[in-house]
């Protein structure tokens, strides 16, 4: 086997980009011209969780396209897929109205401590708008919806083009009810059993065609009987001393670590941390120092804006300096979240794989689960602050009543919170929290009796 082969080999599987047909992946390996990392993950990489229940759509599967907004599709595909030898392909009419892949009558499921595996691909996302996935009865008429994903113009989107993607459906991200069926005021499904329809729907955004494939619709167990009130991860980005001199104190008397994602070379400059305070955080409060880009300029410009060798480069040294500063993390925050293809057409998170055991988004359309969908794009909720008219995302919003720590508590899921700044005043900007807010925030998760973890530690519990 050559080492182009070997190295592609390690970017298959059900996460990898790529996939028309058999060879696509190994044809589009990003390893090609980059030499092998001295520090290469170890392999804490999560297993495969296994269905209970899987529909896969292979010849006969049963489900049906349709919807106004659909203007042609194939129900088995056999020029594009990631399993077995076909899929379904639907083309949207370009009017912004619902096009689905569904089935209904189906034997009545029981989704107690189960979650929703969804795969998936666009051809192109241009005019991609959202996609939501329905689960009931009656036809619907009684019915739970998730809006999986929500496409913005210039984000760093969960969905890119021509990629297979894998979401996890919870309990904790269902975004509406209808029929006989309802939410509480804490974010909890009226139902988990009894379910006989399910339903794939996509909208594009009324100015052209959207070409998608589903390849599987699947259950797997959810962690709940893991961890009955969910983990939270309290990870912050950037190396801000505020971390070590106001968050540390606040945390250490409710015994929580945090993960902390740093940028090397502003390490012991002006407002950041030095070494010593990164090694006490790890060592006597049993935080995580993780990474987030070796050089600060990198870090500014987003990787996003960098040739693949560029990028390559960063993150090897930001890995060799954490391992020759006694680093044991192997986890990494994409600057400003953003994971999308370089300058010459790599995607960033397939480099990250060279490096990294997981990294870390700022996407939060839904909560992160174990094992994780995409280990590479975590989801992370951010911008929280209890300062107002600044943007972010309140506080009040994190902690009240059907708020991200109720839903986490109430489905056994993985939050990830993603904070910048501490300040003992008032904050002036979306990436503060005020020392208070956060005693806050601490508080509300003890009461819930929420786990809390680092990235690290809750990563091993399933690997």
């Amino acid at each position: 086997m050559n080492r182009r082969s070997a190295l592609a080999m390690g970017f298959g599987g059900l996460v990898t980009v790529g996939g028309i047909g058999a060879l696509a992946t190994a044809d589009a390996a990003p390893a090609d011209g980059l030499s092998v990392p001295p520090y290469a993950p170890t392999g804490r990489r999560p297993r495969f969780r296994r269905a209970t229940w899987s529909q896969q759509f292979q010849s006969g599967h049963g489900w049906t396209a349709g919807g106004a907004g659909t203007a042609s599709s194939n129900p088995a595909d056999t020029a594009v897929f990631t399993r077995g030898s076909s899929s379904v392909r639907v083309t949207t009419a370009g009017t912004g109205v619902q096009s689905y892949v569904r089935k209904t009558g189906m034997p009545a499921m029981d989704l107690s401590g189960k979650m929703i595996r969804v795969i998936f691909r666009v051809t192109d996302v241009t005019d991609l708008s959202r996609v939501v996935f329905y689960l009931g009865t009656s036809g619907l008429k009684n019915a739970f919806s998730w809006k999986l994903h929500t496409h913005g113009a210039t984000a760093a989107n969960y969905v890119q083009s021509g990629e297979w993607v894998t979401v996890h459906l919870q309990w904790a991200d269902v975004t509406s009810a209808s029929g006989t069926y309802t939410i509480s005021a804490k974010g909890e499904p009226s139902v988990r059993d009894g379910f006989t329809d399910m339903s794939f729907a996509v909208y594009d955004n009324a100015k052209g065609p959207v070409t998608y494939h589903l390849q599987a619709v699947e259950l797997v167990p959810d962690t709940e009987s893991v961890f009955p009130k969910g983990v939270v991860s309290i990870t912050f980005d950037d190396s801000h001393k505020s971390v070590h001199d106001l968050a540390r104190p606040v945390m250490d008397p409710f015994g929580m670590p945090g993960t902390l994602y740093n940028i090397a070379d502003v390490i012991g400059t002006g407002s950041f941390v030095n070494l010593a305070q990164m090694r006490s955080l790890q060592d006597a409060s049993g935080w995580e120092m993780a990474g987030h880009a070796y050089a600060n300029a990198t870090h500014t410009a987003s990787y996003p804006k960098l040739t693949a060798q560029q990028v390559d480069a960063d993150f090897a040294k930001l890995r060799e300096w954490l391992v020759g500063n006694g680093f044991t993390s192997e986890h990494f925050a994409y600057p400003h979240g953003a994971f999308q293809k370089t300058t010459d057409g790599v995607a960033v998170d397939e480099l990250a794989k060279r490096h990294f055991t997981t990294a870390r988004s700022i996407i939060s359309e839904t909560i992160e689960s174990f094992a994780p969908a995409m280990p590479y794009r975590l989801k992370a909720l951010t911008g929280i602050t209890d300062g107002t008219g600044i943007g972010g995302t309140a506080l009040s919003k994190v902690i009240g009543a059907g708020g991200a720590l109720d839903r986490c508590a109430g489905s056994g899921s993985w939050l990830i919170l993603c904070l910048h700044k501490i300040v003992t005043g008032t904050p002036a900007a979306s990436t503060e929290i005020s020392q208070a807010g956060l005693r806050t925030l601490m508080t509300e998760i003890d009461k819930r009796e929420i786990k809390v973890l680092t990235v690290q530690e809750a990563m091993a519990y399933y690997n």
